[in-house]
């Protein structure tokens, strides 16, 4: 567990070529958002122009058949913004990357049961606007070197809901786990106090990272790469999947000792319920 205090533009270069397998990361999103040690009010371009520059780097350590799963969010005064930088990432004359997946991480949702009961669960942040409705996903988008990196899909997958799909379908193989697709409910976890238990204004969870980990299907010899580790969520989803190699950088100090004090916790609990004997 190698968790590094730096700007990732100048940590970065310091890691090896092709030394890393997977990269789960949500970088600033230039929608001015107030962090402890970052301005995330840039000028569009002079923003785009930064994340090409980080993006390159990550590349460089990347294995030629390694996945990196950008998580994006937008506001509802500014949606274009992971459209934009997923263009800056993906198109042109010399792309960085290939867009091979997008997934929507929904936070909150609501569905009809076949009785007609509507059911909420979730969380998002409301707003209060008669132009805009609630914000209640974001982006994980999906990139690689060359578009053909092989995923493990059953491993992030579900049970099927109707069992007789398994003998109907071939290409179950008998299992009773199909893909679940590029629409990830993933709520946050309920929380106490924000300043406590999530001193950062924009994480993910650990499981969506713990998602990605699964799908991309290298088990516990994936070596993991988070350049904007905030408070630790990625580190705690490779500590969770038992993985032999995690590399965070972030740039915050403070941000930095709250992932030591997670992932001190986590380890805690882990050992707490080991059965004694």
């Amino acid at each position: 567990m190698n968790l590094l205090n730096g700007d990732c533009l100048k940590v970065l270069p310091s890691l090896g070529e092709g030394s890393v397998d997977l990269v789960v990361t949500s970088p600033p999103y230039n929608l001015g958002i107030s962090y402890k040690s970052f301005k995330d009010t840039a000028p569009r371009e002079e923003f785009l122009a930064w994340c090409k520059a980080w993006a390159g780097e990550v590349k460089r350590v990347m294995t030629d058949d390694a996945s990196f799963f950008l998580n994006v969010g937008a506001a509802p005064a500014n949606p274009l913004m992971p459209h934009q930088l997923i263009l800056a990432l993906t198109d042109g004359d010399n792309p960085l990357f290939v867009l091979q997946n997008t997934f929507h991480w929904i936070k909150s949702v609501t569905i009809s049961t076949p009785v007609g009961e509507q059911i909420s669960a979730g969380h998002f942040k409301p707003i209060n606007s008669k132009r805009y409705v609630n914000d209640c996903h974001e982006y994980v988008f999906h990139l690689t070197k060359n578009g053909n990196v092989e995923l493990d899909r059953r491993a992030a997958g579900v049970p099927y809901v109707h069992k007789s799909n398994i003998a109907r379908w071939g290409h179950t193989g008998g299992a009773d786990l199909r893909c679940r697709g590029n629409n990830w409910f993933i709520p946050y976890e309920t929380i106490n106090s924000r300043d406590k238990d999530r001193p950062h204004p924009a994480t993910f969870p650990v499981a969506l990272v713990e998602q990605c980990i699964r799908l991309h299907g290298k088990g516990v010899a994936t070596r993991l790469l988070d350049p904007f580790l905030g408070i630790g969520s990625s580190a705690i989803a490779a500590r969770r999947q038992k993985l032999t190699s995690f590399t965070g950088i972030e740039l915050d100090s403070h941000y930095l000792d709250a992932a030591h004090e997670r992932l001190a916790a986590e380890d805690a609990r882990t050992s707490s319920e080991l059965p004694f004997g």
